[in-house]
């Protein structure tokens, strides 16, 4: 309940309360379905790899400097793969905990993870592991699992599996995979995503209905035998029933992600281009869409103060933007 308050304490003021900063358009990954390279993912006209980067003081200054502007309480560094400018990271992870914000790192652990990001209050280490070491080596080579279970060595690591149908056609095969890794000392917990495609999209990875209704299904009992598995029961049902549109979207309407150029705005959402919502498996949107489901004593529901906040909330940001500047509003 904290942390509702607070977030709707920074939107009110005009605010978005999470960042996701796409941190540089490197990566030595070619992983098939990956969004952040995606054709239409930064609106058509450029790709990540075609974007500008920075690096060294200039990418630590600028990135910082967008910390200071939007005023998150929440940053999640994204690539790309992060851990390129993992130099840079070693400064911008603790200036962003001494502003007593939290952190998420996203990487795939194709590089060692630094000792001391250990030792960084608030942060969280979020690795990408695409189901089991066949699958996950012959699609994110050189990521592969001896790289990971080396690299996460002295770590407490978030495992983030996204499930594909060519996972589904195996049964048993997402028990396989919480078992390893529920047994690994260096995971603290779990979480699972569903394949999300884009509007149009033709791909092997894209769920359907009936393997979607297995997955949750599976969760639902998962959850129970595997602790690390940290997904409640109001989470995994939002996998049933997701936001039919980005003005749905409790993520989508609270986040600001912005890509490596660190100007050009990712809309609507992490996924840019046009997300098939109605086929929204990732649990940023299904965790705030939880949210947002719950109801306070007396029956108002959590996401009815999001969306009112967000209306006074441009509002005042409109009210902060110079003369004759158009500034980003809280929902652009």
């Amino acid at each position: 309940m904290e942390g509702i308050i607070t977030a709707w304490g920074r939107i009110l003021r005009g605010y978005r309360p999470a960042l996701s900063i796409e941190i540089t358009r490197e990566c030595p990954l070619r992983c098939p379905g990956c969004y952040a390279y995606g054709d239409d993912h930064l609106g058509g006209d450029v790709t990540l790899r075609q974007v500008t980067d920075y690096k060294g003081q200039d990418l630590i200054d600028r990135v910082l400097a967008i910390v200071d502007e939007e005023k998150p309480l929440h940053v999640s560094i994204v690539g790309g793969e992060p851990l390129v400018r993992y130099r840079e990271l070693q400064q911008i992870l603790p200036a962003i905990a001494a502003r007593g914000m939290y952190a998420q790192l996203v990487t795939s652990a194709v590089r060692p993870i630094p000792l001391e990001f250990a030792s960084i209050p608030r942060l969280q280490t979020v690795v990408s592991i695409d189901g089991l070491q066949p699958e996950h080596d012959a699609r994110r080579k050189p990521a592969t699992y001896d790289r990971i279970l080396k690299h996460i060595a002295g770590h407490q690591i978030t495992v983030h599996c996204t499930v594909t149908r060519q996972q589904v056609q195996r049964e048993g095969y997402l028990e396989e995979f919480l078992q390893f890794w529920s047994a690994n000392r260096d995971t603290r917990q779990i979480w699972v995503s569903l394949y999300t495609p884009q509007v149009g999209e033709v791909a092997d990875e894209i769920l359907l209905p009936a393997d979607r209704e297995r997955v949750v299904a599976a969760l639902m009992t998962l959850r129970h035998k595997y602790p690390k598995l940290k997904m409640p029961e109001g989470l995994i049902k939002q996998y049933a029933k997701p936001p039919q549109s980005p003005d749905e979207c409790v993520f989508a309407q609270t986040t600001q992600c912005i890509s490596a150029d660190l100007e050009r705005r990712i809309t609507p959402c992490q996924f840019g281009g046009t997300p098939d919502c109605t086929q929204c498996g990732c649990i940023a949107s299904a965790a705030l869409g939880a949210v947002g489901a719950h109801r306070l004593p007396g029956g108002l529901r959590v996401g009815a103060i999001f969306e009112g906040s967000l209306k006074v909330g441009r509002a005042w940001r409109a009210r902060r933007a110079p003369s004759g500047v158009e500034q980003p509003s809280p929902a652009a």
